[in-house]
């Protein structure tokens, strides 16, 4: 199933349902932030660094956020 099929079916629950849905839902996505907690400052100087060496030498392609967001719904 995707987004846009139980979107709808989702919103006409009663509003008790789609807080519990919501609540579920919200505790099954781990923390970005944790992952990144756990990292040195050195470590994540260094990764923005290689990451930013990729764009530039072309070995990866840029993502605008509309793209980005259209690839996690799909």
């Amino acid at each position: 199933m995707t987004v846009d099929q139980i979107a709808p079916e989702a919103l006409q629950l009663p509003m008790k349902e789609r807080v519990l849905l919501a609540a579920s839902l919200w505790e099954s996505i781990e923390d970005p932030y944790s992952l990144a907690a756990g990292r040195s400052d050195e470590d994540a100087i260094a990764l923005a660094l290689a990451r930013d060496a990729e764009l530039e030498s072309g070995a990866v392609a840029p993502l605008s956020h509309n793209d980005l967001m259209k690839r996690l719904r799909a």
